[in-house]
């Protein structure tokens, strides 16, 4: 014991500080490395994303469980999740909440009944950057100049506890037209800005003009 003793007294403060920063990664706020184009051209490959994993809930740290509901995800945010189907972390959009009736046609959403309204921003090599009015929440999206299979889908009703979410790169986006649903107890919490960006094609450079960027 001795040892293990002398270890603890040599580096109490920096085990300390250690775990208290684990606690706080884990239920108050964290970062996440976006590795893919699929929120594409809201958040790019090698952004560092601020998370407030304190948005929607507050958690027992290193679990899922809620101790109390904070608030729900509202249609706009984006969310931070833990996704058994995709066995993976993702960051998407939501776009339908509990009771909301959703379709999509031709990349156009159609929420309530309402289609939504779209103006085009900037046209690219392969695809087109609109802005979608989300219910009031503006925001950029990406549409390839030839449709995929994740163009459209047929109405649905979101049931209680469980969320519509999509890429903003609509059509490269393994989102909920691929993997369901969202359960709101995958949720980690909401995506609130760019802490740094890296550019993978420049030698991992920082992108000067993303530094601490909100997201929209």
């Amino acid at each position: 014991m001795k040892p293990l003793y002398k270890f603890w007294k040599n580096n109490r403060s920096l085990i300390v500080f250690i775990a208290l920063m684990s606690v706080f990664r884990s239920a108050v706020a964290d970062w996440y490395e976006v590795p893919t184009g699929s929120m594409k051209p809201t958040i790019l490959e090698g952004d560092r994303i601020l998370t407030d994993k304190m948005a929607y809930d507050l958690r027992i740290p290193f679990t899922h469980i809620s101790l109390v509901k904070l608030a729900d995800p509202k249609t706009g945010d984006i969310i931070v999740f833990d996704s058994q189907a995709a066995d993976n972390r993702l960051i998407k959009r939501v776009i339908g909440v509990p009771g909301d009736t959703v379709a999509l046609y031709n990349n156009e959403l159609v929420i309530n009944g309402v289609k939504l309204k779209y103006n085009n921003l900037q046209s690219n090599v392969d695809s087109l950057d609109k802005i979608e009015d989300l219910n009031g929440h503006k925001h950029t999206i990406r549409v390839a100049n030839t449709p995929s299979r994740l163009s459209g889908f047929n109405k649905i009703t979101i049931p209680d506890d469980y969320y519509l979410a999509m890429g903003d790169n609509r059509d490269h986006s393994a989102d909920s037209r691929v993997i369901g649903l969202i359960p709101r107890s995958e949720l980690l919490g909401k995506a609130e800005r760019i802490i740094v960006s890296l550019d993978y094609d420049d030698n991992y450079l920082p992108r000067k003009n993303r530094f601490l960027k909100p997201l929209l």
